[in-house]
């Protein structure tokens, strides 16, 4: 019952004062799948792309944290081929930070952050993040082209 009243607040509150640059809704009528999109922010290599993205509520929420992948393929170095994301507000204690203060819009939020800002020292692509510490040029090229090929609108 508080799952569902909470996802309710959620998904109400993404509806009516969504961040900038995110969109989240509920996937085939289901409160346990939503989908979100994310638009690459201003002066990254994933400006003007548009990421979808998957949202699996787990039973436990917010007890533990949702599952949220990447639908969109993106070269980033903390996102893997299949879309999963190393963050740790995406896991529980005490390997992760995920909290049952934390929501929805708070992680989309932090993946925006993660989108326009990486952390090369946590990576889930090794030789991306390589590219990204030691090559950067090489990296920001990359990670445009894939924006631009499977990200546009």
């Amino acid at each position: 019952m508080q799952r569902l009243s909470r996802l309710k607040r959620e998904l109400c509150l993404l509806a009516t004062e969504p961040p900038s640059g995110i969109t989240c809704w509920q996937h085939e009528d289901r409160l346990d799948e939503l989908r979100a999109q994310i638009t690459g922010g201003a002066g990254t290599p994933y400006e003007k792309g548009v990421f979808n993205l998957e949202i699996v509520i787990p039973e436990r929420y917010p007890f533990e944290p949702p599952k949220i992948r990447f639908l969109t393929p993106i070269y980033h170095p903390n996102i893997d081929s299949a879309g999963r994301i190393c963050l740790d507000a995406l896991k529980s204690p005490p390997k992760g930070t995920w909290s049952p203060c934390l929501n929805i819009v708070t992680l989309l939020t932090s993946i925006q952050l993660l989108m326009a800002e990486p952390n090369p020292d946590d990576p889930l692509m090794v030789e991306i993040s390589s590219e990204y510490k030691y090559n950067k040029e090489v990296f920001l090229l990359r990670a445009r082209e894939w924006s631009k090929k499977y990200a546009s609108q």
